[in-house]
């Protein structure tokens, strides 16, 4: 089954504000290199110039920012979330961007290659906010060979 990823941030800043510069400047050549990662299946793509989804606001505050994307397997995406440049912009993005919440799911639909629409990614992390880590909807700490090698690399 597919694993789907859904990130909201808060934006610390308005984007066109220079102290989001070197995020939004970089937005593609991530989303770019997430595309080229071996389990990619797709990502949520907005209307603006810069390749991914900051135009795309599914919550009324205006500084709540989504990310969402869909992989192979867990492992593949976490490949990309913690083994490459991503990670640099993750553990620097607090200064431009402040994660309030990051869900993952297995194929929302119950089929392989079935893309879940942000209404279906919303509810799951409501879900994962009200019941906790489940197999309907979880975060990383619920994925206990990734815990580990989060543990391992941090230590």
């Amino acid at each position: 089954m597919h694993v789907a990823e859904l990130n909201i941030g808060r934006l610390n800043y308005p984007i066109d504000d220079p102290r989001m510069a070197d995020f939004v400047d970089n937005l593609g050549r991530i989303n770019a290199m997430a595309e080229r990662m071996p389990g990619f299946v797709w990502r949520l793509v907005g209307d603006g110039s810069n390749g991914g989804s900051l135009d795309v606001r599914p919550y009324a505050d205006p500084m709540m920012a989504v990310n969402m994307s869909v992989w192979q397997t867990v492992e593949q995406l976490e490949k990309f979330v913690w083994q490459t440049v991503h990670q640099r912009f993750l553990q620097s993005q607090g200064r431009v961007v402040r994660a309030d919440e990051v869900a993952s799911f297995r194929d929302v639909a119950g089929r392989r290659g079935q893309i879940p629409t942000l209404d279906e990614a919303k509810a799951r992390l409501e879900h994962l906010e009200a019941h906790g880590n489940s197999d309907f909807a979880y975060d990383w700490a619920h994925l206990e060979h990734i815990k580990l090698w989060m543990s391992q690399r941090c230590g």
